[in-house]
């Protein structure tokens, strides 16, 4: 720790954690500067901003995994100093990682408990783990099972036994950074609650998300960054998104979403029939059309993306058919979708859409390799080019065009990826998750590349377990539950309620729709 820090008095209702003018730099480049906030026992600080302000930076030192440059920290008034993320959880401070840090081979038990396995008798007790596993698995609502390999169980339930990973033992700080990012609507709310239980147990809690609604909702106290700096904190009484926002940004924030343009429905640009993917998908016809967005909605589980990776090859399924822009079509791979004129964003772009570790050329190029070199060898001038149009073109914010794709913000990364995936010029464009941890501005960004998308003429399927994102882009929305589509949804029928209605019920959508006619 640097600097000299008076003690706080140790009286009821002082902060457990005080930081003070923390500041922190990464080869001569300051990426946190002169923040001060305290996090008090019983109060849920929220730690708001765009991508790049700072918000993983600053939870980084909090937690032991960063030592910062500047300023230091005070715990029950005491100053104190963190080395490593172990010192940092022996005085009670836990982190849920935004990013999944589990061992895929191994089981859920095994990862909860790896560094602090329990003994008897000077060997495993592999019993009184799984009980324990299964406990704290059921306190935050995941049904996985404790025996479950991670590798079988899907994004959700991963993070979610990523977070009984880390609130297992004793906590007094309990920091969330974007718990809910992988989560469906009726996912979050079981987990709020824990959030609202820790509280009420006087736990202090410190919650970052890019849900401005759940801030609005959870949060005592926000804290917004801008820049690598604290911009302000404020009481949350009477803070709307709208404000929230504006305060990350450092303007007026209008519209979150591009007005939907009024058109006619073109002809049929993807025709899919009677899909089945064995153990997800039952028998799901529909239609996309020219210059349409389509939203997919739907619970974890519903199906959503299974549906698409069956039609890319990615999983054993069958069709009754598929027609692009009215020719047949089968798709071995996403390749061969691609050459086609069909493109995919996979929801994980972490996993499968980037490699964090190459720099962002060979990552731009990799999936139209034949359009980049198009003769023997690498044209690493014509790489060069298509990486700075696509710098341009899509506003990807980085420090040097030598980076690595890992270096760069969600929402930079999601927009290489976007930029990725069109570089094959698709005339079907299918993103899951657009948005996934991404900040509100980059939000609108993407969103505005996807309304010009189809005013070029392409069309677009949208997978979002946002539902206040499918409404406001999309003009139409299917509804899938249980590996079927349980409604479609046009014009006023597309509200909140009517979507997570049809994502729950099984009553067929013409008695839901009759129902909602008489109500």
């Amino acid at each position: 720790m640097t600097g000299a820090l008076a003690h706080l008095p140790a009286i009821q209702g002082a902060p457990i954690l005080h930081a003070e003018r923390l500041g922190k730099e990464f080869g001569g480049v300051t990426v946190l500067s002169d923040v001060t906030l305290d996090i008090r026992p019983g109060e849920i600080h929220a730690i708001i901003g765009e991508n790049g302000a700072g918000k993983s930076t600053l939870m980084r030192l909090l937690s032991g995994y960063l030592r910062p440059s500047e300023g230091g920290m005070l715990m029950d008034g005491e100053p104190v100093a963190f080395h490593t993320p172990s010192d940092a959880q022996a005085a009670g401070i836990a982190l849920v990682h935004q990013e999944i840090l589990l061992a895929e081979a191994l089981t859920v038990t095994e990862n909860i408990f790896i560094g602090r396995e329990m003994t008897r008798f000077g060997r495993l007790d592999e019993r009184a783990m799984r009980e324990a596993a299964a406990a704290q698995l059921a306190e935050i609502g995941c049904k996985v099972s404790p025996r479950a390999l991670v590798r079988d169980i899907s994004l959700a339930n991963r993070q979610l036994v990523q977070i009984a990973k880390a609130l297992l033992g004793t906590h007094r700080v309990v920091i969330f950074d974007e718990p809910t990012a992988v989560l469906t609507h009726d996912e979050v709310d079981p987990l709020l609650d824990i959030i609202i239980k820790l509280k009420q147990r006087g736990v202090a809690i410190l919650y970052i998300s890019h849900r401005l609604d759940e801030v609005e909702r959870l949060a005592d106290r926000v804290t917004v960054l801008r820049d690598g700096r604290r911009v302000g904190t404020y009481d949350a009484e009477g803070l709307t998104p709208q404000r929230m926002a504006s305060l990350m940004v450092g303007r007026e924030f209008s519209s979150l979403y591009p007005p939907k343009l009024e058109r006619v429905p073109g002809e049929p640009a993807l025709e899919i029939e009677h899909a089945h993917v064995p153990g997800f998908v039952n028998d799901v016809s529909f239609t996309l059309r020219k210059g349409e967005i389509l939203g997919l909605a739907g619970m974890i589980g519903a199906g959503r993306t299974e549906l698409f990776e069956g039609l890319l090859g990615l999983r054993a399924a069958s069709f009754g058919g598929v027609r692009l822009h009215g020719r047949p079509v089968h798709f071995h791979s996403p390749a061969d979708a691609a050459r086609a004129g069909l493109g995919y964003l996979t929801e994980d772009r972490k996993g499968k859409g980037l490699l964090l570790g190459e720099r962002l050329a060979p990552n731009l190029t990799l999936a139209a390799l034949d359009r980049v070199h198009p003769f023997a060898g690498l044209d690493l001038a014509g790489e060069a080019r298509q990486l700075d149009q696509a710098v341009r073109h899509y506003d990807i914010r980085l420090r040097s065009l030598d980076a690595k794709a890992g270096q760069l913000s969600g929402g930079n990364q999601q927009k290489l990826l976007l930029a990725k995936v069109m570089l094959n010029e698709p005339s079907v464009l299918v993103i899951d998750e657009p948005t996934r941890g991404i900040d509100i501005a980059n939000k609108s960004q993407i969103y505005a590349f996807i309304q010009s998308l189809v005013r070029e003429g392409r069309s677009c399927i949208v997978i979002s377990s946002e539902m206040q994102e499918l409404i406001g882009l999309c003009d139409r929305i299917l509804v899938m539950r249980s590996g079927r589509i349980n409604g479609e949804l046009t014009g006023d029928a597309m509200s909140e309620s009517n979507v997570a209605l049809y994502a729950t019920s099984s009553v067929a959508s013409e008695e839901i729709s009759k129902g909602n006619a008489h109500g």
